[in-house]
């Protein structure tokens, strides 16, 4: 399995998972092409999975397509040396190999096409949404009209070559664009779905508005987010309690967030509940603050909005039927560019704020709109499409690239 980002490596973690449950005897390897691939560290020490190949923390956290300054910042910290080490990893393991799983975009197309090895691909970041979604006045957006699908020619080239055995896109839109370029691509359910159901929140937050908080993890910009959405947030003035659940990832650390809160007027409290999960929490008039590391899977479905400045977890939030409001900052990651391709690709059901004043503003006015809340949480949903993806998924690569000895 190749995997490039940290949205991708959930992915392939997910349909790895799958194939272990189903093959247990097969040997599996991963190669994260971006960051230290942590996601993956319970299955290594579980003994059935193996990584390969070199890991560094790039300067733009994967996300150099953003910007030429980002671009520039990965190459200067040896993105070209990086990527070589690992294409030389994968040469030297291929004899080991039956096939490759390439999860991602080019790069990881690329590279397991030139293993000349059986191969299959997730197409997980691209989706014809982008482009036939919102006004199209875009050069890129009559650029991918043009071609009838926000994939490239020379990566068609890639997904039709006679190794290719299996083509999954994100959605049914998206496949059906690839096939009239010839690629028998499908679309059998979104991994990143897979593992989340709705649940009712605990009575100890029955009483409470309650607000999803996702900053990202990327630092030190998720540091800089996490402060611009507390500073929109406490601009709330609400007759009743409001939970905000912050759901964070490896970072930035509790011990990080402590000055700004201060900062901010918010006092460390004990939780009000055990059964919330809650490592923190902190209240500042009717905003009660709970901090949680990992908790995501648990706190997603409780919330009735989200603010966010993250990737993958905004849209599993709103395929959960939950809408959010993005705030753009200067990146390298989320920017206003990539907001409004999110938005773009959900269809509304994530809407971006172009300031801290609109986002308590715009915040206010959703939770008390329930048929907003209603139609952006079923656009949301139709967007992100059925979880069932990655057994799907595990099924297909066991047909198409068993092992033949």
């Amino acid at each position: 399995m190749i995997s490039n980002g940290h949205g991708e490596d959930l992915i392939a973690l997910k349909i790895l998972e799958a194939l272990h449950r189903r093959q247990p005897a097969w040997r599996l390897k991963v190669l994260p092409l971006v960051g230290e691939g942590r996601c993956f560290q319970t299955a290594e020490r579980e003994g059935w999975l193996q990584r390969i190949g070199p890991g560094a923390h790039l300067p733009s956290g994967g996300f150099s397509n953003q910007s030429f300054k980002a671009l520039l910042s990965d190459l200067l910290a040896g993105l070209p040396l990086l990527t070589w080490r690992q294409w030389r990893s994968l040469r030297k393991t291929r004899h080991d190999l039956a096939g490759i799983l390439a999860v991602g975009d080019l790069l990881p197309l690329l590279m397991a096409w030139n293993s000349r090895l059986p191969y299959g691909f997730i197409g997980t970041p691209k989706s014809d949404y982008t482009w036939t979604s919102g006004p199209g006045r875009a050069l890129s957006d009559r650029y991918h009209a043009l071609k009838g699908s926000e994939w490239d020619p020379w990566e068609w080239h890639l997904m039709k070559h006679r190794l290719c055995r299996l083509v999954s896109a994100r959605d049914r839109l998206t496949a059906r664009g690839l096939r009239r370029h010839g690629v028998k691509a499908d679309s059998p359910g979104n991994p990143m779905m897979d593992g989340l159901c709705r649940t009712s929140a605990p009575q100890s937050l029955e009483r409470c508005r309650r607000i999803l908080l996702l900053c990202g993890s990327r630092m030190p910009e998720a540091l800089s987010n996490f402060r611009r959405l507390m500073s929109a947030l406490v601009q709330l003035q609400s007759p009743v309690p409001v939970a905000v659940l912050a759901a964070m990832g490896s970072a930035p650390a509790h011990h990080e967030l402590r000055p700004l809160l201060e900062e901010l007027g918010f006092r460390h409290c004990p939780p009000p509940s055990a059964d919330l999960g809650a490592t923190e929490c902190w209240v500042r008039g009717p905003l009660l603050l709970l901090l949680g590391s990992g908790r995501f899977g648990q706190w997603a479905s409780w919330g009735e909005a989200g603010v966010a400045t993250a990737g993958t977890a905004t849209e599993q939030l709103v395929g959960l039927g939950i809408p959010a409001l993005s705030l753009p900052g200067r990146g390298p990651q989320f920017t206003q560019g990539f907001a409004q391709r999110q938005s773009r690709l959900l269809g509304g059901a994530v809407r971006i704020c172009n300031s801290e004043e609109e986002l308590g503003r715009r915040l206010d006015q959703l939770l008390n709109n329930p048929q907003l809340q209603h139609e952006m949480g079923r656009v949301g949903r139709q967007r992100m499409g059925p979880a069932g993806g990655s057994d799907a998924i595990a099924k297909q690569v066991i047909q198409q690239l068993a092992p033949e000895r």
